[in-house]
């Protein structure tokens, strides 16, 4: 349907009237359509929030970008509107609406759309308060079908049928069509077919759509769905988002991906997002193709070459073509002329990253013919484009070499139409095994799954290291142009879709209003002592982030994770050893990562904290099936874990990307943790470790009070926040009351819970039940926020006496408790937990305690501070042979608490 813009305007149910002040960039070709705000030079005292940009392209397009705003208790009201400022008084309007509240109901967090914001990139932003927020994108919902109009791109949803996209109009232009999803699924491993393979294609299908999201500013469509074959069987759901901005010309998507097949009969070939692309008006040798390979090179050819003929066609033609500009048949010398159909036109490109390090292109004819090689690249940066001189469409996925194998298919361009794939799993590669990768080895009773953990601390359980429910979350941008853009344009935007600007608040900020338990301090070099551990800190996270390159730490089930353990004598991380391979969450790297982003506001970190969290909410969890919403513990594969444990599907590993973005996928993953408890009805944590079955009592499931709560807990107070929700609130405080009644608080260490009202069944005995691992998965971030919000003194007193008690001398433990038994390990990870009750209790005694848990009894000096002990190894490897990602995680977790709650101390 082709869209009328000014009957669209009279006739639809208007969320903004008109075409607001904002300029568009002249990316795709167009002059700016307007001009900012100007209220003249602003002194500083009228000034708002500072912001910071993670990344910011200069001169690329304006891709739009939306950001979480922290905010004092009573500050901020529900229906506050703000906008953007720089320090000259131009200004941008903002979309926004509330993440999280306080109990009072003011505003606790805000999510703040922007479009244009990369008009006032290279200035100082900030976020200031406004009267209202401006007119803008126009929307109108019908009975089949989400139309959507941002003053650039008109956009049809579907709400049935196999089409997400069946119409995208531009200048009155069709430049878009049948954009859907693409699954190829095949009955067997490509090496293990013995004979033909039965290969299937699976379309996708509507289920729901729905505006999600809208404002002014910013539109928000969420898709839900299935694939579905000819045959109509249905497998692997899909959630699809996408994103238009106010007078952008780029429609962001995220795509999440779940996997509900058989593994053992289900191999992916393809996962891909289409696009049609109508070519017709266009001679083939005015249609240009254009690929972006690594450091922003482009490829770039057109259908039917004019240049290398032995013929010369013109200077003009050959320079027009090559710049992508629209070429008169007359502009074209008469001998070339006679000759144009005997020139070859090439309709099909393939661009396949299929490893981390190497990308080639292919072109053919059309099918039946022979693909020529045409160009090698390393890293490609997964961009491609197809237009005409007069428009073109360009289609990326980000992270494309990282998230390998990955491709992107142009098919048949020589024709009225070519087609865009955007394949996150690439049909030229392998089909994806997702098969457990040993056969049990004899392990078919507890006893010897036990005995197989204390040789290769995997713990093995038939039926458990199944993939089923997991998924993938990936992202992509699809940007529309008005003329060929210039290798430089494109480059740019496939930086920007690799690198999406993001905005954020200052650490001071942070700080400032106790974001996230305000159990952090700002770097401190004060001292010699202090310079020395922040540089501890900071070779830490180097040495990880350098890890991930040089152990190529990619693909696309794997991108966002890193090892556990390292294995020195082979010189290699313990990638094929049981539980010591990939790290799933395992003694907070995720908060690890997080926290270290908080108080240094580090780019790099930032984005290493962000695939984690994309990785370890959706690969390392189960969304669907018997194990939902539970995560897995640490294996050779993601899944392949029999502990399924709320610890690595916790929510308060993801709230800190949710808060910080306002990212909506990420709302899913913390919603989907509220009710996560009634799992441990039927998957209990304890079935090996006791003489009898463990039967759960009807609504009720036995929870430990550390890593289980403090994953309940972690959800529940989200949830409350993000909503208000009274009985949330009711079985949180249910929950905290009943484990500060235990006759030894959370030394009782674990009881059963009723998951409808949150209260735990008392315990009759004085047994001190305690696990190294209680506070070492977010137990002591979480316990610290809540209490900031939701005081509750018999709850703090039972919290400080397992932070007193924990690695007090067993003579105090004795005196307390009435026993010293207990599995008191990982004394440097808990010195946090002795620092936070040495700040609340004003204990002198304790924070030099704490120090000493943490660095040990020789003088506290920057000699004693041992450096990061790095071995440089061949072909460019490093090398930490005593280190462990646990190790890592949790010593700079404790140092960065320590700092900020007993600091004073090293002075």
């Amino acid at each position: 349907m082709k869209l009328n813009r000014r009957k669209f305007l009279k006739n639809s149910a208007l969320l903004g009237v008109g075409i607001g002040p904002l300029t568009s960039l002249d990316l795709y070709g167009r002059q700016g359509a307007g001009a900012l705000a100007n209220n003249g030079i602003v002194s500083n005292d009228q000034l708002g929030i500072p912001l910071n940009w993670i990344d910011r392209q200069q001169g690329e397009s304006s891709l739009g970008t939306t950001f979480g705003v922290p905010w004092p208790k009573g500050a901020v009201g529900k229906e506050q509107n703000f906008a953007l400022r720089n320090s000259q008084g131009q200004q941008l309007p903002v979309q926004t609406w509330p993440l999280a509240f306080w109990p009072d109901g003011s505003v606790k967090w805000s999510a703040c759309a922007v479009a244009g914001s990369s008009r006032l990139a290279s200035d100082q932003l900030y976020l200031v308060k406004s009267q209202q927020e401006q007119s803008g994108i126009v929307l109108q919902e019908q009975e089949q079908s989400i139309i959507i109009d941002n003053g650039i791109l008109q956009v049809t949803f579907a709400k049935r049928g196999k089409e997400l996209i069946p119409e995208i109009w531009q200048n009155n232009q069709l430049i878009g069509r049948a954009g859907c999803l693409k699954v190829i699924l095949q009955d067997a491993p490509d090496a293990e077919s013995e004979g033909a393979l039965n290969r299937f294609a699976c379309y996708s299908q509507i289920e729901k759509a729905v505006v999600e999201n809208s404002g002014s500013q910013r539109v928000l469509v969420r898709i839900e769905g299935v694939h579905q074959q000819e045959n109509g069987l249905k497998k692997f759901p899909f959630i699809i988002r996408f994103y238009l901005y106010y007078k952008s010309s780029t429609i962001k998507t995220i795509y999440t991906f779940l996997y509900d097949g058989d593994e053992q009969h289900d191999f992916i070939k393809g996962i891909g997002l289409s696009l049609a692309v109508p070519l017709q008006d266009s001679s083939t040798y005015n249609r240009y193709i254009r690929f972006v390979g690594e450091g922003g090179e482009v490829f770039a050819e057109a259908v039917k070459g004019l240049t290398g003929l032995r013929r010369d066609p013109g200077k003009e033609a050959r320079v027009k073509q090559v710049r992508g500009e629209a070429i008169k048949l007359e502009d074209i010398s008469e001998p070339v002329r006679r000759g144009l159909p005997y020139i070859p036109t090439f309709g099909d490109y393939s661009l396949l990253q299929a490893n981390p390090s190497a990308s080639s292109i292919e072109k053919r004819s059309k099918p039946g013919h022979a693909w020529l090689h045409a160009r090698d690249f390393g890293k490609s940066m997964g961009t491609l484009y197809v237009g005409t001189p007069s428009y073109g469409v360009a289609l990326g996925i980000r992270n494309f070499w990282q998230s390998y194998p990955a491709q992107l298919d142009i098919r048949g361009s020589a024709s009225a139409e070519a087609t865009l794939t955007a394949w996150l799993w690439a049909p030229q590669a392998e089909a994806m095994d997702l098969r457990f990768y040993h056969d049990g080895m004899g392990q078919d009773n507890y006893e010897k799954q036990w005995e197989g953990l204390e040789i290769t601390y995997e713990d093995y359980e038939e039926g458990y290291g199944t993939p089923l429910g997991v998924g993938r979350t990936s992202e992509l941008y699809l940007s529309f142009f008005e003329q060929t853009p210039s290798p430089e344009k494109l480059s740019q935007l496939a930086l920007a879709f690799q690198q999406p600007p993001v905005l954020s608040v200052s650490p001071s900020y942070l700080l400032e209003n106790e974001t996230f338990g305000g159990n952090w301090g700002l770097p401190d070099r004060s001292t010699p002592l202090k310079a020395a551990l922040e540089d501890k800190l900071d070779a830490l996270l180097k040495f990880y982030r350098g890890e991930v390159d040089r152990r190529g730490w990619y693909g696309f089930w794997n991108y966002g994770d890193v090892m556990h353990s390292y294995d020195a004598d082979r010189h290699v991380w313990k990638y094929d050893v049981g539980g010591f391979a990939w790290d799933n969450s395992e003694l907070g790297t995720d908060l690890w990562l997080w926290y270290y982003y908080l108080r240094s506001g580090n780019r790099d970190c930032f984005r290493f904290a962000e695939a984690m969290c994309r990785h370890t909410g959706e690969v390392d969890v189960h969304h669907l099936g018997q194990f939902a919403p539970l995560g897995s513990r640490h294996n050779v594969m993601h899944w392949g874990c029999s502990a399924k444990q709320l610890r690595i599907s916790t929510a308060l590993n993801r709230r800190f990307y949710y808060y910080l973005t306002a990212d909506e996928r990420t709302g899913d993953l913390l919603r989907e943790q509220v009710e996560a408890a009634s799992t441990l009805q039927h998957v209990v944590a304890l079935r090996k470790r006791v003489d009898e079955p463990l039967v759960s009592q009807d609504g009720k499931a036995l929870v430990g009070f550390g890593t289980d709560w403090g994953a309940i807990a972690a959800a529940w107070f989200t949830e409350w926040e993000r909503t208000l929700d009274p009985k949330i609130l009711s079985r949180l405080k249910a929950s905290m009351q009943s484990i500060a009644d235990q006759p030894q608080g959370f030394f009782t260490g674990l009881s059963m819970l009723n998951i409808a009202t949150g209260r735990f069944d008392r315990y009759k005995d004085n047994t001190v039940r305690v696990s190294h691992l209680n506070a070492v998965f977010g137990l002591v971030e979480i316990c610290q926020e809540i209490l900031n919000v939701i005081p509750d003194k018999k709850f703090e007193k039972a919290w400080l006496q397992y932070c007193r008690l924990y690695n007090a001398p067993d003579e105090q433990r004795l005196k307390e408790l009435g026993t010293k038994e207990g599995k008191f390990n990982l004394r440097s990870s808990h010195a946090r937990l002795t620092a936070y009750a040495a700040s609340r209790l004003g204990d002198k005694l304790l924070a030099e305690r704490a120090w000493t848990e943490l660095l040990g009894d020789r003088p506290k000096s920057p000699e004693t501070i041992a450096p990061v002990p790095i071995i440089t190894l061949p072909y460019d490897q490093e090398e930490w042979k005593a280190m462990s990602t646990n190790e890592a995680a949790q010593w700079s977790l404790s140092l960065i608490q320590c700092l900020h709650f007993v600091g004073n101390k090293l002075d």
